[in-house]
C-alpha cells in the first residue's frame, strides 16, 4: 500500500533551512572512510542510490569526499536545488546554488553566476557554505549536475571553473594549462634530481 508522505519542503518551507537539513544529513549519516580502508583499493566511486539505500537500511554508511559530494548534489537536484561537484586538487565537494545565503564562508561564481555554497561535509562539524582556506582564491573545475540523458561526448567538454572568493586578500587563479605547465615543470625538476643522485 502506498503511502504519501509529505515533501520535505512541507517541513521545512525556508529554502536556506531545507538546504542546511540536507546538508546535515548527508554530514551526518555518511562516516568519513577511505576507499583503501572501506574497498582494499586506491579510488571507488559510490553512486547516490547506493549510499541511500544503505542508510535507509542501516541509518548509516561509509564513503569518502567524493561520495559524500555526489550524494549531496544529488539529493539537492532532487529536492529543487540546482547542484554541481567541485574537483579540487585531490578532495572533491558539493555545490549548490543558494544565492543570499548569509552563512556561507565564501562568495563563489560558477559559469558566472554568483552565488553558488560550498558543501564540504567531510567534518562532523562542518557547516553547509564552510570551505577549506586552500581551496579560496583558486579555479576549480566544477559540473552542475542535470537531468539531461548521459551521452558519451566524442570529445570531452571544458569543465566550468568555479572561483571561490575569500573575504579578504587577492584570489589566486590556476588555469587548468597552467596546471598542466606546473606539473611538467614538477616532473623535470624530478628528473633532474635523480640524474645528479645517479
Amino acid at each position: 500500500k502506498l503511502v504519501n508522505r509529505p515533501a520535505l519542503a512541507d517541513y521545512y518551507a525556508d529554502r536556506y533551512q531545507r538546504a542546511e537539513i540536507i546538508f546535515r544529513f548527508v554530514r551526518d549519516r555518511v562516516q568519513y572512510t577511505p576507499d583503501i580502508d572501506q574497498f582494499h583499493i586506491e579510488e571507488f566511486a559510490q553512486n547516490a542510490d547506493e549510499m541511500s539505500a544503505t542508510i535507509q537500511r542501516d541509518k548509516t554508511c561509509r564513503g569518502d569526499c567524493e561520495d559524500m559530494a555526489v550524494l549531496l548534489a544529488v539529493m539537492y537536484k532532487g529536492a529543487g536545488y540546482r547542484s554541481a561537484v567541485v574537483l579540487a586538487p585531490s578532495h572533491t565537494a558539493a555545490l549548490v546554488y543558494l544565492p543570499d545565503y548569509k552563512r556561507a564562508g565564501a562568495s563563489l561564481e560558477l559559469g558566472g553566476a554568483p552565488g553558488w555554497v560550498w558543501c564540504e561535509a567531510t567534518g562532523r562539524n562542518n557547516n553547509l557554505g564552510w570551505v577549506p582556506k586552500r581551496y579560496t582564491g583558486v579555479r576549480l573545475a566544477a559540473y552542475e549536475v542535470s537531468q539531461e540523458t548521459i551521452r558519451v561526448p566524442s570529445r570531452p567538454s571544458e569543465p566550468k571553473t568555479v572561483v571561490v572568493e575569500a573575504e579578504r586578500g587577492m584570489p589566486i587563479r590556476l588555469s587548468p594549462l597552467m596546471s598542466v605547465i606546473a606539473f611538467m615543470w614538477f616532473l623535470s625538476l624530478l628528473r633532474r634530481r635523480r640524474r645528479r643522485v645517479n
